[in-house]
């Protein structure tokens, strides 16, 4: 068994988990939702500003 596959595994993981806690999955998302709805998505910097639009009208209270 290889050294190899645990580090890539491990590594993709913690992708995964960075990708997800900083929202840039979301990104990804969007934007394969509008090719299977056949829509043309908004520039990643409109799509960025909507998000933060988002937050500052709907704040959420947070412990940090």
């Amino acid at each position: 068994m290889s050294v190899l596959g645990p580090a890539v595994r491990a590594w993709r993981g913690v992708r995964w988990y960075v990708r997800e806690a900083t929202g840039e999955a979301r990104w990804d998302e969007y934007v394969e939702r509008c090719a299977r709805e056949g829509t043309e998505p908004v520039s990643r910097r409109a799509w960025e500003r909507d998000r933060a639009d988002a937050k500052e009208d709907r704040p959420q209270s947070r412990c940090c």
